[in-house]
């Protein structure tokens, strides 16, 4: 399941670590993750989408 609408991160560094929040507005689902200080933004933002669509896809109802 692809995330559709607006997504919102949010990287904070603690340590040797980086936390990771998308919040995904229209459904009001917030989900956060924790990787390595560095990897690369870009990664770590990815990993932290495709955490969001597992937890959207368990969301939904099965049909």
């Amino acid at each position: 399941m692809a995330v559709t609408g607006e997504v919102l991160f949010e990287f904070r560094r603690i340590g040797n670590s980086v936390k990771v929040t998308a919040f995904h507005p229209p459904t009001l689902t917030e989900i956060s993750v924790v990787g390595a200080a560095n990897a690369g933004q870009a990664q770590l933002q990815a990993l932290a989408l495709k955490r969001l669509e597992y937890v959207l896809a368990k969301r939904q109802p099965s049909g």
